[in-house]
């Protein structure tokens, strides 16, 4: 076969797509509260806001249903998700399984640059809480936990967790909003990675235990509190 550049077949494509696009902007509507659990999301209301095509909007809804923020209830058609105490208790419960045991694991073999990269994830965490950038520090919360499954080796792990990531997000700006927590997000953070950089598997579990006790604890009364 021609090996020639002309006969590569390999597409060229835009980065970013329309529905790429669209998900990002219903998926952060979504997570930040401005459409919130029961809302119906409407074909023709959506595609005038963002301002594209019935198509577009389809996709992106089916894509938001995959990660669990939109359901689709008969004859009302997509809403969003609730966002119920009894679904954030499993979220929790799967996240304190796999997060305490990557931790642990990462802490067993962490070298000098498994050590430098969560620092440095860990730098770019504390920024983003300091400039109150939600979406940035989702973002590095995200990379912050893939340098520990990654780093452990725990790639399946790493996968699950991506696939709960968008209602995880969800609930990290319900607990973020409030004010009743002991210790910030980032506080427990340090710890986290102050154990692992002490190569200290025990503390590295403990301190993901006790940062996801009480997210899930502010989270409980939250929920409940709207219910």
């Amino acid at each position: 076969m021609d090996q020639t550049p002309e006969h590569d077949l390999r597409i060229a494509h835009s980065p970013t797509t329309l529905r790429e696009l669209a998900v990002e902007r219903l998926r952060h509507a979504i997570i930040t509260g401005r459409f919130t659990g029961g809302d119906r999301l409407v074909e023709r209301t959506l595609c005038d806001q963002l301002g594209v095509s019935r198509s577009v909007v389809r996709e992106a809804i089916r894509y938001l249903e995959a990660e669990g923020l939109v359901e689709t209830l008969g004859r009302s058609g997509p809403v969003v998700a609730t966002l119920d105490w009894t679904r954030a208790r499993q979220i929790y419960d799967i996240r304190r399984l796999l997060e305490a045991d990557a931790a642990a694991a990462c802490a067993d073999i962490a070298d000098a640059a498994v050590k430098d990269r969560l620092r440095a994830a860990l730098a770019e965490l504390e920024a983003a809480f300091t400039d109150a950038a939600p979406q940035k520090l989702y973002a590095a919360t995200t990379a912050f936990y893939e340098v520990i499954f990654t780093s452990a080796g725990h790639d399946i792990a790493w996968e699950i967790v991506q696939r709960l990531n968008s209602r995880i997000s969800r609930l990290r700006a319900l607990t973020l909003a409030t004010t009743d927590r002991r210790i910030s997000g980032p506080a427990h953070m340090a710890r986290i990675c102050a154990a692992i950089c002490a190569n200290d598997p025990e503390a590295a579990a403990d301190a993901v235990r006790a940062h996801l006790r009480d997210a899930a604890e502010i989270a409980r009364q939250l929920l409940e509190d709207q219910g």
